[in-house]
């Protein structure tokens, strides 16, 4: 399971300050267009996967669907998180680079 590689690299894109998390300012990211990706927990409500779904198809911002709130919040140093964003087109790029490889 590769999930482990991707959280390591959303860790340290936190650590860096480039990411945003919680629903308010994952969406405020996308939609001043400084989010790069986004990922949303596999277990978040159907409501927020639609939203981001078709907010991140709106502003061609790639979305996934990754590990679950307790991972994405471990991952990230904090308590439950059902969506973040990244805002650093590098750490994005590895991030896809290595969903991509998971899903092939």
């Amino acid at each position: 399971m590769r999930n482990n590689k991707i959280l390591s690299l959303i860790g340290l894109a936190t650590k860096a300050g480039k990411t945003v998390s919680g629903e308010f300012s994952t969406e405020k990211s996308v939609k001043t267009g400084k989010g790069f990706l986004v990922v949303v927990a596999e277990d978040a409500s159907e409501n927020t996967k639609k939203k981001f779904r078709n907010m991140c198809e709106y502003y061609e911002v790639p979305v996934y669907f990754l590990s679950d709130k307790e991972g994405l919040g471990k991952a990230m140093g904090k308590e439950f998180r059902a969506s973040l964003a990244i805002q650093d087109a590098n750490f994005a790029a590895a991030v896809v680079k290595e969903l991509e490889k998971e899903q092939a």
